[in-house]
Parts: structure tokens; sequence; C-alpha cells
């Protein structure tokens, strides 16, 4: 894996108006961030299959086939990429579900390219100020490689299918690999509307580790640290 220390990280800017996407582009690239423009849902999805999972994206809602929301739907399916909605529709009761559902921050159009800024380097800030290379797949060692958007695993050669929640789970401690990711934590992220307790997500570990794991009883992997969360543990660095 290359140093990803100085790679700067990556923005998908979604929107299907080409004015605004200039304007972001522009502005977040002058900020330092690498920018991927994409004018529908589809071909974000498009861009994140073949380049792989960007470090946040910026959404329009209202966009022809695909919505919005759809979109963010989708991405759910996979990871936990943070989002920040960039959007006219400004309605409490869009407002409200964007932000309990799928969005870190709501933006307003019209906007100010400094707040832009200022926002997408907060969230980046709260969620993780992690960096590194994204690649369409994921090399944790030589036993265990992740494609996220097709939620297939490829242990010790053998492909693995990971079901959304295993896929979202699994790119959580990838993302924060080395460090404890409470339980709190992981509950919030990976059912935000729902009261969960701490036996679903055991439940979902226990099935993931019987995927990725040479021998589930005693993961090198996932690993437990009890009364506070899990550590995924990393062999060698790896290659996203």
């Amino acid at each position: 894996m290359l140093d990803s220390s100085f790679e700067p990280q990556r923005i998908l800017a979604v929107d299907d108006n080409a004015f605004t996407l200039r304007i972001v582009q522009h502005t977040l690239e002058q900020a330092g961030f690498q920018v991927v423009t994409a004018v529908s849902g589809q071909d974000a999805l498009k861009l994140i299959n073949r380049h792989g999972i960007p470090h946040l994206a910026l959404v329009d809602l209202h966009m022809p086939i695909m919505s919005g929301f759809e979109f963010c739907h989708a991405v759910r399916e996979f990871s936990d990429m943070p989002i920040i909605m960039l959007t006219a529709a400004n309605t409490e009761e869009t407002i409200i579900k964007g932000l309990e559902q799928y969005a870190e921050d709501y933006i307003i159009k019209p906007f100010s390219p400094s707040e832009l800024v200022a926002r997408v380097k907060r969230v980046l800030r709260r969620i993780d100020d992690y960096s590194y290379t994204n690649e369409s797949t994921t090399r944790i060692d030589d036993n265990l490689m992740v494609d996220f958007p097709k939620r297939e695993a490829l242990v010790n050669g053998t492909p693995v299918s990971l079901t959304p929640t295993e896929a979202k789970l699994l790119y959580i401690l990838v993302r924060n690999a080395g460090r404890i990711v409470t339980t709190e934590f992981l509950l919030n992220r990976i059912w935000p509307m729902q009261d969960a307790q701490e036996d679903r997500l055991h439940v979902h570990v226990h099935r993931l580790r019987r995927k990725i794991e040479s021998n589930p009883n005693e993961p090198t992997y996932i690993v437990a640290e009890r009364g506070t969360g899990y550590r995924f543990v990393l062999n060698e660095e790896p290659s996203f």
C-alpha cells in the first residue's frame, strides 16, 4: 500500500445541475480535496463500484430516476460513508428525514463556498479524520480482500457474500482498523432509526466472523474489547 497520509481525501459530488457541480468541485479542490462528480445517482454508484468508496459524498435530493434519498439508501447497503445533503429542498420534514436517516449535515442552496468547506471538514473530523487510498477492492492481507460495493469478501481465494448489515459493520471496523469501536457507536451507525440492543450486534458479529475468520472461536480480525466494543486487527497495512 502506498503511503496515503499525503493523498487528498476524496469527495463525491452528486447533482444533476452542472453549474452546481462546477462550483462544488472548484471550491473543494481549492481547499485541498480531490473531487469526483456525477450527474445522477446511477452514475455515482457506478463510480463507487469502479473506484471505491470516497471519504464523503455531497448529494442533491431532486434528481431524475434515482432521488438523493434512494442513492443514500443504496450506499447504506454496503457502507457507512459520510453524506452531506446539498439541496434546495428546505421543508422541515425533508430536512429531518435526511438528518435522521442518512446525512451528517444538510446544506441548503444557494450556499456559501467557505461554509461548504467548513462543513465538509467538520463532518470528516467528527466521523473520523482518517486518510486512506480508496480502491474498488480493499486488500486486508494475503487471506482476505473485500469488495464493499459488491458486498463480497474473498477469503483464502473463495468468494463469500455479505449481507448489507455485515458489509456495513465490516466497513466501519476496517475504516477504524487498530482502534476500538464502541458498541454504542456501532448500534447508532448500523441501526440509526431503531432502538437496537447489544445482543443484536453480537449476532451479526458472530455471523461475520464465521464468514471471514479461519477460526471464528479464536478470531484474529474482529476482536472483542470486553465491556467496550470491537477492534479490527491488522497484521499488515491494508490496501484500499
